[in-house]
């Protein structure tokens, strides 16, 4: 939790190329963006995970998207360092638990957090966040279980305008960024391009234009 805060953004996205994964984790790494979250929307997403955990060790590696607990296994295995998922599926926080694996459901509603509650969770991804009504529904939202001390990770619409708004809330440590690398840039292999876009948002962090 110490390290997504101090990085302060998630930078989230897809590979169709495997051969991409590794310039693309480099080009935010070399702007100062360390953490990730690589999705398995893709038949290469593994390979790719594999590719970035033993290519880049100082790369925080997340992996995102994982709907079974047989693909949690298989990511723990690639090397991630902690898993994501949309949803709230009981089996998928099980399965963490037992393979040791630091792991964010998603939730959206009171239900789906005392869901997540109930088995443990205290950092959860607040998804949809933008489409479910943003800041103020996250606000409104967390406010009976404050004493708890959950922890979001709100992704879904968020970018470099509203940002701020979310990382100034002190539930907050770390905000998704999938709107940080742009399709076009990797399959034109701009790597410099995708690392000056990433440097954009290190920059009004580090600048304080963030409160985190």
């Amino acid at each position: 939790m110490g390290r997504l805060k101090r990085s302060g953004v998630v930078a989230g996205f897809a590979v169709d190329q495997v051969e991409h994964a590794v310039p693309t984790a480099e080009a935010l790494l070399a702007a100062g963006i360390d953490a990730i979250e690589l999705t398995l929307r893709t038949d290469v997403a593994l390979d790719a995970v594999k590719a970035i955990a033993d290519g880049l060790p100082d790369i925080l590696l997340g992996v995102g998207t994982i709907l079974t607990p047989e693909q949690l296994v298989q990511v723990k295995e690639a090397g991630a360092h902690f898993g994501v998922s949309p949803g709230m599926n009981p089996r998928v926080v099980q399965a963490a638990v037992e393979h040791g694996l630091p792991f964010a459901p998603g939730i959206c509603t009171p239900s789906d957090l005392e869901a997540a509650i109930e088995l443990g969770c205290r950092f959860v991804k607040f998804f949809p966040a933008e489409a479910s009504g943003g800041v103020n529904y996250l606000k409104s939202m967390a406010a009976p279980y404050r004493h708890l001390g959950i922890q979001y990770f709100p992704l879904g619409g968020l970018n470099a305008g509203n940002m701020k708004d979310y990382l100034e809330l002190d539930n907050v440590p770390t905000i998704g960024g999938s709107w940080i690398v742009e399709k076009g840039l990797v399959e034109s292999g701009d790597w410099n391009g995708l690392s000056a876009r990433a440097a954009e948002v290190r920059e009004m962090i580090n600048k304080g234009a963030c409160n985190v």
